[in-house]
């Protein structure tokens, strides 16, 4: 059983995947390669002069494995269910269970609908600041919870405060991922 399953693996998702599997949650995240960052340069992303969106993903993925994170790359899931434990994940190769999920799905929003999870008027999939939906243990993030004015930088940011929110939960306090060099001054 995971601690977390990831649906999507664009800017959002990764970045989620990132912050639980960095700090020792098992993570799982599946990614049909789906993501618009295909169709992107980056010019305005917060550190990064230029980049393409495919190098973009390249180095994210790297990034996330790197951390440990297991990735069910071209798995499409099928649909989530609530079990006893968390959530049920299917895939077109089987099932996997995880206490928490999140939804980076790009504009499909069906299987966060089909769980339970409310809508806002325009479709997208309600949260709050931290990225939870009203299904417990459930977040959305990127296009999943915003229909427009939607940047890399805004997934990454959405993918962040799901990924801190599940730590907070697990650690039962605040939790803050800040890494201090040894040479810092």
């Amino acid at each position: 059983m995971s601690d977390v399953a990831v649906i999507g693996g664009g800017p959002a998702g990764l970045s989620a995947a990132l912050f639980t599997a960095k700090n020792g949650l098992d993570t799982v995240v599946f990614d049909t390669d789906g993501t618009a960052m295909h169709a992107a340069h980056l010019f305005n992303y917060l550190g990064i002069k230029s980049i393409g969106g495919d190098e973009f993903l390249g180095i994210a993925r790297e990034q996330v494995d790197e951390q440990g994170a297991e990735r069910k790359q071209g798995e499409e899931v099928t649909n989530v269910e609530e079990s006893d434990d968390g959530f049920t994940v299917t895939t077109e190769n089987g099932e996997y269970d995880a206490t928490y999920v999140v939804f980076t799905t790009g504009q499909s929003r069906d299987m966060a609908e089909a769980l339970g999870c409310e809508l806002n008027d325009n479709g997208t999939v309600k949260t709050d600041s931290d990225s939870a939906t009203t299904v417990e243990n459930a977040y959305a993030a990127g296009w999943t919870a915003r229909s427009d004015k939607i940047q890399a930088a805004i997934s990454v940011g959405g993918g962040a405060a799901a990924g801190l929110d599940i730590l907070s939960t697990e650690k039962g306090r605040a939790f803050h991922d800040f890494d201090t060099p040894d040479d810092a001054e």
